[in-house]
């Protein structure tokens, strides 16, 4: 059992994006649960904690951003403990445990975590609890639910060694084993397959039913998540800016729709450099926020006003993103992530707001150890959300209170800059690809979710290709998100090398624009080489920029262009070895891209997907770094590294 005085540690998160913060506070939240107290901060905060003299036990939830970077919201607490003149021994008396977020799709895996922890090891702080490395491109819950069933025993352990008249504390286990024998007091809850209906077909996995082994095993399941949020309802910002034009970049046969946006910030005076980007705040699809608020019976209900409050006894918080008093609808579409993968512990407490017994097995199974498989099969990597599994398990009803405890902070998405304000005043360009879903068994078809709000918001104004845009307005939120390395050089005269298939350009297009500008206003200067790899499908199809790009190659601000098309047909000669991908363009160039790397000290950036081109980019680099200089692998790995520490191997990619 619990101790009657909770023991009391330290949270602490550093959080780009939500979240690590999520995480942080979804420990605090099952600490009460397990017999302990929780005090939590960001960070930022420094005026909330003083780990110069911290006694109790430290938990560090940190992401990693950018080209390996702590959070933004870390970037002071880095700056003050890597203080050379701290002495080795300064947190001699700090007991800590750490949980890093990364994304082994990106490089510089988990550097976020990795930098604190590195660290604070060094001033002499001490791990009562192995560090854990979550990876985004596998599913963070694969190694985040593991490391905080383990936290509490590590706790507990702890606890038990720096406070003697606490070494009987107890800790619950986070899982339940469920078997046919077992049951909780008071509520009980059936997992045995004695609930799975009878089948006379054969059976084959999918969303809505397991297969044997699993259909017929016992369970360990998460313990049900405690709720905290008691919700009503009542009968009753972000910078809006105009999108002043929308052209298509792409022919109509093209296997993706490219579009340009050009918004107006003239009047918000937003200040941004080529390479940064900006955030767009998109709501959800209209079409399922009203199928959700069906499916709930709250139809009916959708503009009352919501009042959030704390359950009585709670030590949580209630989420900074809902705001009280708001209609439903709104949270709906503006405040809540509903297209997110719910985690297992959502799946947890959905059980016990289901009715029909396989179903309740089925959701069981999925929020198992011994169904992560089919987790991840069926609801992770199949982007399956909140609706399609009230559509899957149509005796699922939650209660509203349960969506707002489980349900993430809908995000703003980010987009890369295409243009220069030296070139286009009180303007900036995004570009993007329209993204699809196909149909899946789990869920129907749908577009990317503001990638999809974004083309149908502009429809009204949208032009093909070659046409005059329209001079109508219409409106959207958008934040600039500068970044913190991806500019161009300070010194005009470092050569730079540049990769971007695909929409990868947008941020160079906007770096040639300017330095088209510097250049004119600046014709005694000397101006390093500008190097672009680009790469596309089709020449005549998705070739973008292409007249913008031929004409700075031609006026010289652009020193080489070189340009490959993975899917056109080789021409009338019949060219062997034709360069496919970009990375095949740079093994072509090698010479070149080495001498500016390594002699002229020049600046390698690459901008576009992080699982395929940039890996790839990578070895190649690794590649002609080796052949340069005649050293192996690991020794250009290191070169590599050295360029990334420099600021001098910059990327800008996505998953």
């Amino acid at each position: 059992m619990p101790c009657e005085v909770a023991a009391r540690f330290l949270i602490l998160y550093g959080s780009q994006r939500g979240q690590a913060q999520s995480i942080a506070e979804e420990i605090c939240q099952q600490a009460a649960e397990h017999g302990f107290t929780a005090d939590i901060s960001c960070l930022s905060n420094q005026h909330n904690y003083n780990l110069d003299s911290e006694i109790r036990p430290v938990i560090f939830v940190v992401s990693t951003t950018g080209d390996g970077d702590p959070p933004d919201t870390a970037q002071k607490f880095v700056r003050k403990i890597k203080n050379k003149s701290l002495p080795h021994h300064h947190f001699s008396h700090l007991r800590y445990a750490l949980l890093a977020l990364g994304d082994t799709n990106y490089a510089n895996f988990c550097n976020g975590g990795k930098t604190i922890d590195s660290r604070l090891q060094q001033l002499g702080a001490k791990h009562f609890y192995a560090t854990g490395h979550a990876d985004d491109g596998t599913g963070l819950e694969v190694v985040v639910d593991p490391w905080i069933e383990g936290l509490w025993d590590a706790l507990k352990k702890t606890f038990s060694s720096m406070e003697k008249n606490n070494s009987d504390l107890e800790v619950d286990l986070h899982l339940l084993k469920l078997s046919e024998a077992d049951s909780q007091k008071g509520k009980e809850i059936k997992s045995d397959s004695s609930d799975v209906e009878t089948l006379s077909t054969v059976l084959v996995a999918s969303l809505k039913q397991s297969v044997p082994p699993l259909s017929q095993s016992a369970l360990s399941v998460p313990a049900l998540p405690a709720s905290y949020l008691e919700v009503r309802l009542e009968q009753v910002s972000t910078e809006r800016v105009s999108i002043s034009k929308a052209v298509q970049l792409t022919q109509d046969d093209a296997v993706k729709a490219a579009i340009l946006l050009e918004l107006d910030i003239s009047e918000q005076n937003l200040a941004y450099q080529p390479g940064d980007a900006f955030d767009i705040l998109c709501p959800n699809r209209a079409s399922e926020v009203e199928e959700l608020l069906l499916r709930l019976d709250l139809q009916m209900r959708k503009n009352c006003a919501v009042q959030v409050n704390l359950l009585k006894n709670s030590t949580a918080k209630v989420p900074l993103h809902i705001p009280q008093n708001g209609s439903l609808q709104f949270i709906l579409t503006w405040c809540l992530e509903i297209r997110s993968a719910p985690k297992k512990a959502f799946v947890r407490a959905l059980v016990d707001f289901t009715q029909n017994g396989s179903e309740k097995r089925r959701l069981l199974e999925l929020c198992s150890k011994e169904g992560s498989a089919d987790y991840n099969s069926f609801v992770r990597d199949a982007n399956v959300c909140l609706l399609d599994l009230l559509r899957a398990f149509p005796s699922c009803l939650p209660p509203l209170s349960l969506l707002f405890e489980h349900l993430p902070k809908l995000q703003p998405r980010a987009y890369s800059a295409a243009s220069s304000s030296l070139q286009h005043p009180g303007k900036v360009h995004l570009v993007f690809n329209v993204v699809e879903f196909p149909a899946r068994p789990e869920h129907p078809a749908r577009k990317g979710l503001c990638t999809g709000w974004l083309a149908g918001h502009v429809s009204s104004i949208f032009r093909p290709l070659g046409t005059v845009p329209a001079s109508e307005h219409l409106g959207t939120s958008a934040l600039p998100r500068p970044s913190s390395t991806f500019h161009l050089p300070a010194d005009p005269s470092v050569p730079v090398v540049m990769v971007g298939p695909g929409t990868g350009v947008a941020p160079f297009i906007g770096f040639l624009q300017q330095r088209e500008k510097e250049r004119e206003a600046n014709r005694e200067a000397t101006f390093g080489e500008m190097w672009l790899f680009f790469g596309c499908r089709h020449k005549d199809k998705d070739f973008l920029f292409r007249e913008e790009l031929e004409r700075f190659a031609h006026n010289g601000t652009l020193s080489h262009l070189i340009v490959c098309f993975s899917r056109d047909e080789p021409d009338a000669a019949g060219t062997v070895n034709r360069p496919t991908y970009v990375q095949h363009n740079l093994r072509l160039h090698a010479k070149n891209v080495a001498s500016i790397l390594l002699k002229d000290k020049g600046s390698l950036y690459v901008c576009g997907d992080a699982k395929n081109m940039a890996k790839d980019v990578n070895d190649t680099l690794l590649e002609i770094i080796g052949n340069e200089l005649q050293i192996d692998k690991l020794d250009a790995m290191k070169t590599v590294a050295g360029l990334r520490e420099e600021k001098r191997y910059l990327q800008d990619i996505w998953s």
